[in-house]
C-alpha cells in the first residue's frame, strides 16, 4: 500500500474517537484510493513504455522515410538523367534519318546531273567544231554559210543554257534540301517538286541495286500552281513515302520471283485539288501492311523492315511535318494488294 495511505489507515485505526462503522468505511475509503492509485500508477508506467516504443517507432519511421525520399530522389536524378541522354539520342536520330533521306538522293543527284552535263559538254565540243568553221567560211568569203553556221551556234547556245540551268536546278534542290531547315514557308510549285524527289529517289535506288525496276506512274493536277509550304519538309515526306513504295513493290517482286508468278512492281504519284486543300497520293501494288501493324507505324522507332534496314522513323517524322502544315498524313491498305499515302495540306 501506498507510504502516505497506511499513515491514514493506521491512524483511523488507532483512533479513540471513531465508532466501528466509521472507522470500517475510511478503511474501506482508503483502501479503495490505494486501489485505484496502484492502478494509475500501472496505467502511468505502462503509457511512458508505450510512449518510449512509439518514440523508438517514430524515430525509425523518420529514418526509414529519408531513406526512402533519399531513394526517390536518387531515382529522380537517374530517370531526368535518362530522359536528357534519350533527348540527346533522339535528336541524334532524327538527324541521322534526314542525313539518310539525304544520301538516298545523292546517287540520283549525281545521275540527275551527268545527263545534262553530258548536253553541255557533246554541244559545246559540236560548237567549237562550228565556229571553226565559220573561220574557214569567213576567211573565203561565204557569208550566206557563216550566216547558218551562227544560227547552229545559237541553237547550241540556247540548248547549253538550258541544260545549265537543269544542271544548276538540282544543284539548288540538293542545297535546298541539305541546309539547316529555318522552318520559313515558301511558295514552291508541288507538281514540280514532287516530280523531282520522283526522279531522284527512283535513279538513286538503282544506282544502289542495278536490278531493281519499276513503272513510275504519275498524275499531276496542273490546276495547281503554288503553295506555301516548308519545301525541305515536304520532300522530305514525298522522299520518305516514294522510298517505302519502292521497298515494298522490290520486296514482293523478289518474292514473285521465287515463286515464279509474273508481277509488274508499280509505283503511283499523283497530286490533285480537294476544296481548300492539295493531296499528294503514293500508291504502291506491294504486299499492303498488316492489320495488327497498321495502327502503330506512325509510332516513333516502329517499323516493319528487318533490322538494320529501318530506323523507324521515316514515317512518325512525316506525320509531325505534315500535322505542322495543320495538314493530314492517311494510309489506305490492302494486305496482298498495296498501300497508298495521301498527304492533304490546306491552300491558304
Amino acid at each position: 500500500m501506498n507510504q502516505n495511505l497506511q499513515t491514514i489507515l493506521d491512524f483511523i485505526q488507532q483512533s479513540k474517537h471513531l465508532s466501528e462503522d466509521e472507522k470500517a468505511t475510511l478503511t474501506k475509503a482508503a483502501k479503495d484510493a490505494d486501489k485505484a492509485l496502484t492502478i494509475s500508477e500501472f496505467k502511468l508506467v505502462r503509457t511512458e513504455k508505450v510512449k518510449r516504443t512509439t518514440a523508438i517507432l517514430l524515430e525509425e519511421t523518420i529514418e526509414e522515410l529519408e531513406h526512402k525520399r533519399k531513394a526517390i530522389e536518387d531515382s529522380n536524378n537517374a530517370l531526368q538523367k535518362s530522359l536528357k541522354e534519350l533527348k540527346a539520342t533522339q535528336s541524334q536520330l532524327i538527324q541521322s534519318e534526314k542525313m539518310a533521306s539525304l544520301g538516298e538522293l545523292t546517287a540520283g543527284i549525281a545521275h540527275e546531273i551527268q545527263n545534262p552535263l553530258n548536253f553541255v559538254n557533246n554541244f559545246s565540243e559540236v560548237s567549237k567544231e562550228l565556229l571553226e568553221e565559220m573561220q574557214e567560211e569567213l576567211e573565203e568569203g561565204n557569208l550566206e554559210d557563216v550566216k547558218e553556221i551562227a544560227n547552229d551556234v545559237i541553237q547550241n547556245l540556247e540548248k547549253i543554257l538550258h541544260h545549265g540551268q537543269r544542271a544548276d536546278g538540282i544543284v539548288k534542290g540538293m542545297l535546298m534540301h541539305s541546309r539547316s531547315n529555318s522552318g520559313e514557308k515558301e511558295s514552291v510549285d508541288i507538281n514540280n517538286l514532287v516530280d523531282e524527289y520522283l526522279r531522284l529517289a527512283y535513279h538513286g535506288l538503282r544506282s544502289k541495286d542495278k536490278s531493281f525496276n519499276a513503272k513510275l506512274e504519275t498524275n499531276y493536277d496542273d490546276s495547281i500552281k503554288t503553295v506555301n509550304v516548308v519545301p525541305q519538309d515536304i520532300g522530305r515526306v514525298v522522299l520518305n513515302l516514294i522510298t517505302n513504295a519502292f521497298y515494298a513493290v522490290n520486296e514482293k517482286n523478289l518474292l514473285q520471283e521465287t515463286q515464279g508468278d509474273k508481277y509488274e512492281p508499280t509505283v503511283s504519284v499523283a497530286t490533285n485539288t480537294m476544296k481548300n486543300n492539295i493531296e499528294i497520293s503514293v500508291k504502291d501494288n506491294g504486299n499492303g501492311i498488316p492489320q495488327k501493324a497498321l495502327d502503330k507505324i506512325f509510332q516513333p522507332f516502329f517499323t516493319t523492315k528487318p533490322t538494320g534496314q529501318g530506323t523507324g522513323l521515316g514515317l512518325s517524322l512525316s506525320y509531325d511535318i505534315v500535322k505542322a502544315h495543320n495538314g493530314e498524313l492517311k494510309v489506305e491498305t490492302k494486305e496482298g494488294q498495296g498501300t497508298k499515302f495521301i498527304i492533304k495540306i490546306p491552300i491558304i
